[in-house]
Parts: structure tokens; sequence; C-alpha cells
């Protein structure tokens, strides 16, 4: 058995403070050839999830800690939806279909869920990233992070 306790958590913290991802991931699973992949992801408030989307796959994530923002785009960029989830909201988890564009925001440094997708895992085609938002380590990306933690649904990514 695998237990995913509050020290586990908190070891999760201190490695996502020293991580350049500013997050730190926890495998539950065996391994990548499983076909039900779960992990535990335990962010920094200014970590960077570049908006991407599964193709093939919906993914389920509970919040464990902490409170995220998911934002969700149209394929051009446009925010269609805007939703916390986690402590002090109403909403515990959310589950998203394959193919939507969508982010991450970690709204408290220590904030953490548990992923459940549909495995295997494969680096090749796990996610598909928007080409209208920067790559992790560009140096636009924390001018769009500004932009992305303000925008209204409706508001465009910026163009680079």
């Amino acid at each position: 058995m695998k237990l995913v306790s509050i020290s586990l958590l908190d070891e999760m913290a201190a490695k996502a403070a020293t991580s350049p991802r500013r997050r730190a991931h926890y495998n539950l699973h065996s391994s990548s050839s499983d076909p039900v992949q779960r992990f535990v992801v335990v962010a920094r408030s200014d970590s960077y999830f570049r908006p991407h989307r599964h193709l093939t796959k919906s993914e389920l994530c509970s919040v464990l800690r902490g409170r995220f923002e998911v934002v969700v785009f149209d394929a051009a960029g446009t925010i269609t939806a805007r939703d916390v989830v986690g402590e002090g909201t109403s909403n515990l988890a959310f589950e998203l279909p394959a193919q939507t564009w969508h982010t991450l925001l970690p709204l408290s440094d220590g904030a953490a869920f548990v992923e459940v997708k549909e495995g295997p895992y494969d680096a090749a085609t796990a996610a598909e990233f928007a080409t209208w938002a920067p790559a992790e380590g560009d140096p636009a990306t924390p001018e769009f992070q500004r932009w992305l933690r303000t925008a209204s649904v409706g508001a465009r990514a910026p163009q680079a």
C-alpha cells in the first residue's frame, strides 16, 4: 500500500522550492507502461504549467492541499473558462476531456493534487503544447504568467 501523507507533501514542497520548474512529482504507479497513470504534484505559486492538451486522454485531478486555478482555452488561445479548485472553494477536483487546452495556476506555495489519466505514458504523445504560449524558460514566460493571472474569460493570449 502507498500512502500520501502530510509529511510526503511537505517533503515534496521542499523539493519544489529548489526545483527549476518550481514543482515536484511523486509517482504512485509502478511504471510508465501501467494502464493507469497516478501521481502527486506539489507546486510553488510561481510554477509555470505551459498551456497544453492531451490528444487522446482525459485527466482527473483532485486537490489535496492549497488551491489551483484551472484555465481553459480554445485553440487560438482565448480563455473560455477559469475555475478555482481546492481549499476554501466548493470544488475539490476537476476532470478535463481529451483535447482540452488548459493550464494550472497554483494559488499557494505547496499546493498539491493527485492526477489520474489513462496509460501507458509515452513522452512523445503525452501532451501537445500551445504554440501561442511561451515554453518553460523562455524570456517571455514571466510576462505571460502575469497576463494569465489577471486575464478574463474572453481574453486572447498575447501573440509573441
